[in-house]
């Protein structure tokens, strides 16, 4: 497993962790409602809005909380507009780093970026500066077989990657081919326990230096905390071996 694989499965933990706080539900509730004014409060028509849903219930995210966000939605008028925002930069080493947010204060979100990235002593650069270096996955979660067997039948799937995580495999695979990919999954046994958008880096930058390393894991906590950031990716490869020195 790649020090990149490992830091996955610890974000996932920490995913866990917001939620007791009441962090993680704030974000789920903010991508439910950007994807109903976009595509309406339907989930059966509305792909963005399943995966949000999808995404709160991973959180453990109340069914009322999430019936209010849809509501929140569907009703433009007296409330905030929430906007979808993309901020690029580069961190340490030159680390690529892509953050989506909603937020309902542009300049406010801006500068807290800014800051976090300036403290770390990275930069915060224009649009289009690291978005290329980046593509978009479907990261489906599946169980039932070991990794190496859900890497022959992920391959014959037509996938793009496999990546263990304890009790789960995850498959990585082309949006456009998300519904071929897990009909052919679920015909071989694998049950799929969820499933969400992400991106993959197309390049790396592999870091063994302990301290840049735990730099760049600081300014991507630090970047995850904040509360109007929904996703952060980053082209980071640390190793293993430097990675459980780190964390």
């Amino acid at each position: 497993m790649s020090g990149h694989s490992k830091w996955s499965t610890i974000k996932r933990q920490k995913g866990a962790n917001d939620a007791k706080r009441g962090q993680a539900f704030t974000k789920a509730a903010n991508a439910i409602t950007i994807a109903v004014r976009e595509g309406g409060g339907r989930a059966e028509t509305n792909f963005k809005l399943r995966l949000a849903i999808e995404a709160a219930r991973a959180v453990n995210m109340p069914k009322e909380n999430i019936e209010r966000a849809i509501a929140r939605g569907t009703r433009a008028a007296g409330e905030k507009e929430l906007l979808e925002v993309i901020y690029e930069g580069y961190g340490p080493a030159g680390v690529a780093i892509l953050v989506e947010s909603v937020t309902d204060n542009k300049m406010r979100t801006a500068s807290d970026v800014r800051s976090i990235f300036e403290r770390a002593g990275g930069t915060l650069a224009g649009p289009g500066s690291v978005a290329y270096l980046f593509k978009a996955l479907v990261a489906i979660d599946v169980t039932g077989k070991t990794s190496d067997e859900v890497l022959v039948i992920a391959a014959d799937a037509g996938a793009d990657d496999v990546e263990e995580r304890g009790e789960v495999v995850t498959v990585y695979t082309n949006p456009e081919k998300l519904e071929e990919v897990k009909r052919k999954l679920s015909a071989t046994g694998l049950e799929i326990v969820g499933w969400d958008i992400t991106k993959g880096s197309i390049t790396q930058v592999e870091i063994v230096d302990d301290y840049v390393a735990n730099s760049v894991l600081s300014l991507i906590n630090k970047l995850e905390d904040l509360d109007d950031v929904q996703k952060v990716y980053s082209n980071f490869d640390i190793p293993t071996d430097i990675m459980e020195k780190i964390i």
